[in-house]
């Protein structure tokens, strides 16, 4: 398979884990002290890492690390808008939005060689 479909499939598993690790004991650990939400968090973010690394090292092969870290960001800002609208019943925000438009704006600049 070729090596940027992989690093995008990686890499959303992976943020998808970082973005719990991140957040999710914000609405579900609010009551426990925070070492215990660290630890925990510690602990969803070695399965992030699991995805995270060999990603980056599977698309370094044919992609700048600039390219990586901005197709790192817009995968993040595909799985947290989401996650904060179905898990955290956040309201959806034009603000999401703009920030995608920025997104567009950084990945054409970071790939524009490519097109």
């Amino acid at each position: 398979m070729p090596a940027v479909p992989v690093t995008i499939a990686m890499l959303l598993i992976s943020n998808i884990f970082m973005t719990f690790a991140w957040y999710a004991h914000l609405k579900d650990m609010s009551q426990k002290p925070w070492i215990i939400a660290a630890l925990v968090s510690w602990g969803i973010a070695l399965f992030e890492y699991l995805f995270q690394v060999p990603a980056n090292r599977i698309g370094y092969t044919v992609l700048s690390v600039g390219q990586l870290k901005v197709m790192q960001e817009i995968i993040t800002l595909t799985v947290f808008v989401p996650f904060a609208v179905f898990y955290m019943k956040e309201p959806l925000k034009l603000d999401y939005l703009w920030a995608g438009f920025c997104l567009v704006g950084a990945a054409y600049f970071i790939f524009r060689d490519k097109l």
